[in-house]
């Protein structure tokens, strides 16, 4: 048994009279110990509101939330604590780069360039920054397996490119993309950055400076961290640059009945009472990955989908879509004609939670030729005994859907 499988009380149980095997990570992550009960000590101990108060409770709860931002900051190596601002997600993270930055900047003539396997929160945004600016949407081709070509990227990158928005790592295919090679490509030709780090932050050691991207969203959720808290990183020049899209308490100097001022960063960008729990929970997530260690987490999963990528792969009538090399944390597949939904509803009388469907990537389904697939999705808590009861899981499946191999 995975040693940090202890660490989560969840898994310890029964689902449908089997031991739970979890393998939809990539959809959320399970969450130890430490984290729900740093939530916890937060709403029995010291729940208060931040900022705002100068009493104990409302000091204590300033200090925590705000070194959960110092901690996300060491986390993904930002140059300023200025850089980190809470969101309720990637998905808000993205939006708040379209609205604030993008919207006010692009127009005619100009390009977005995009990949056909985003998630659509990385897709819809820009598609509607598009249509407001009259901006055009390009693609980068995908090769056979699902990764990148850098010569077509520098071919579709030009001087009308003024930001590329692009995956990490897919949500579907598990790709690890050259981000820090496409950076220069887009740097070199005067654009910017968007780099969704959903699936990437929980998995990978990640140096957005190194990186030299211009803004990197991620989840907490999907990195053992509460639901409803997510991180935009964004280079303090571009956001000193940006006004703030929503407005009220918290993010304001100076009020008075005509005109108003706003906070300096991080807090301009962050009206109204923030996510405060979930922060905190956050901050004791990365104190557990941190304590486990950012490289033996990436080792450790690339191994166990390298393990899973081969074990399906000797399942007769099993297709597994995106690379064989040089992905991480899921293994997506389907089963001759049986629908992904069925798969997953047979896995689950096993004890084996995985994601069926198009997983937030329509077109991405479209270019495999496919309407949905399943997914198997692997983190820290995991190991080889859970891909062999995956494996037994869809040998049963096909029993039980034999017509479907004579």
């Amino acid at each position: 048994m995975n040693r940090y499988w202890k660490d989560f009380p969840i898994l310890d149980q029964e689902v449908n009279g089997h031991p739970l095997v979890y393998l939809d990570s990539a959809a959320t992550s399970q969450k130890p110990f430490q984290v729900i009960e740093a939530v916890e000590a937060y709403y029995k101990g010291y729940n208060s509101n931040v900022h705002r108060g100068v009493h104990t409770l409302g000091t204590k709860a300033t200090d925590a939330y705000e070194g959960s931002r110092e901690k996300v900051r060491r986390f993904i190596h930002a140059h300023s604590a200025k850089e980190i601002i809470f969101t309720r997600g990637t998905t808000t993270s993205i939006n708040l780069v379209a609205q604030s930055y993008a919207l006010p900047r692009l127009g005619k003539g100009d390009e977005i360039v995009l990949t056909p396997a985003e998630h659509h929160a990385n897709l819809i945004p820009w598609q509607q920054v598009a249509k407001a600016t009259g901006a055009t949407l390009k693609y980068l081709p995908l090769q056979e397996d699902g990764s990148l070509d850098l010569e077509q990227v520098k071919k579709i990158i030009t001087p009308q490119t003024k930001l590329v928005a692009i995956q990490h790592v897919s949500n579907v295919l598990g790709t690890v993309h050259p981000i820090k090679e496409i950076a220069e490509i887009v740097h070199r030709q005067g654009g910017v950055i968007v780099v969704d780090g959903a699936q990437s932050a929980p998995h990978l050691k990640v140096d957005v400076r190194d990186l030299n991207v211009d803004f990197y969203a991620f989840s907490g959720h999907k990195m053992c961290g509460p639901t409803g808290i997510g991180v935009l990183y964004g280079k303090e020049e571009l956001l000193e640059a940006m006004e703030p899209v929503e407005f009220g308490g918290e993010m304001i100097d100076h009020v008075d009945l005509y005109e108003a001022t706003w906070k300096e960063l991080p807090w301009k960008f962050e009206g109204g009472t923030p996510i405060i729990a979930g922060a905190i929970g956050l901050g004791a997530a990365i104190d557990y990955l941190e304590s486990v260690g950012m490289d033996s987490i990436e080792e450790h999963d690339r191994k166990l989908t390298r393990y899973a990528f081969e074990k399906l792969s000797k399942i007769e009538g099993v297709t597994i879509y995106g690379p064989k090399e040089n992905r991480i944390g899921a293994v997506t597949f389907n089963l001759n004609d049986v629908h992904p939904h069925d798969v997953a509803t047979v896995l689950d009388a096993e004890g084996i939670a995985v994601r069926a469907g198009h997983h937030c990537c329509q077109p991405l389904m479209r270019w495999l030729k496919v309407t949905a697939t399943a997914r198997a999705s692997f983190y820290l808590y995991n190991d080889e005994a859970d891909i062999d009861r995956l494996v037994k899981g869809l040998q049963k499946t096909k029993e039980y859907f034999g017509h479907v191999f004579r």
